[in-house]
């Protein structure tokens, strides 16, 4: 059995397990490979994931908080992970662990359009938006970044490119064509109304009449339900792409770094919706 794994902490609410164990029942080789979620706390990582070698395991992804501690560990990181500097999807040979990040490329693969040319917000300064950034600078868009604390999105254009918003800016979404959220505001509040004071678009200085049919919107956040995020760029027209559809594409790509096959994309979908109901 070729067994696989989430690593983070928490990691119970994790539907990758769900999700991979989908796409392998889909290719027929659920009789082959595995996919279970172990909690390891940041002081366990190195040496859980030296366990998970010792007993066998093939590769891990890796979520919050361990993405940058999977790229240190690694002998073989790629050129993205290395560069965003955070690792999601660990791959274990003979020769040592490799490291991948899935998560750029997965940005990527799911907007509706090529990120050329286009001008781009990034909303956040943390491993994700790195990633966003990095994926969306890559693909030749003008990207901006946007950070509630100045010193960490001072640092993260310094690394990666891009421009810096300056403090206390508003946000013209009139001329921008992808807004990715890539912070931990956007969980969805039952009965919030759009821009009243505590809600989550009035904390990420965004207005709803804004969201409208020429933006491309990226929430990285998922839930239960839809973000009041998503809910609000569905109802003005914007093309959405929400976290389950990111979590999708990053997994897909991690599935064929391990097994080498096309990872069935309505099948991995199909799971984690099936969550909801």
């Amino acid at each position: 059995m070729n067994r696989l794994a989430v690593l983070g902490q928490p990691i119970a609410h994790s539907l990758s397990p769900r999700m991979q164990t989908a796409a392998f029942a889909a290719l027929g080789i659920d009789g082959e490979w595995s996919y279970e979620a172990i909690e390891l706390s940041p002081e366990r990582f190195a040496d859980g994931v030296a366990d998970l070698r010792e007993r066998g395991f093939v590769g891990a992804n890796v979520t919050v908080p361990h993405k940058a501690a999977a790229l240190a560990i690694a002998e073989q990181p790629s050129e993205a992970a290395r560069a965003i500097g955070a690792a999601n999807t660990l791959t274990f040979t003979a020769a040592g662990i490799r490291a991948d990040n899935t998560d750029a490329p997965g940005l990527i693969a799911a907007l509706p359009a090529s990120p050329r040319g286009k001008r781009a917000v990034v909303l956040g300064a943390g491993g994700a938006a790195r990633a966003a950034v990095w994926a969306l600078l890559e693909a030749g868009a003008d990207v901006e970044v946007r950070n509630r604390s100045a010193e960490r999105g001072a640092e993260l254009v310094a690394d990666l490119g891009g421009r810096l918003a300056a403090p206390g800016q508003p946000l013209d979404l009139s001329s921008c064509e992808i807004l990715v959220n890539a912070t931990a505001v956007g969980l969805a509040k039952p009965g919030a109304e759009p821009g009243a004071a505590g809600s989550d678009l009035k904390k990420l200085g965004i207005e709803a009449d804004g969201l409208d049919e020429h933006l491309i919107l990226v929430d990285l956040v998922y839930g239960a339900e839809p973000t009041e995020l998503t809910a609000a760029g569905r109802r003005g027209g914007a093309k959405v792409v929400d976290g389950r559809e990111i979590l999708v594409r990053q997994g897909a790509l991690s599935f064929r770094i391990w097994t080498g096959l096309e990872p069935p994309l309505q099948a991995m979908r199909d799971a984690i919706e099936e969550q909801r109901r």
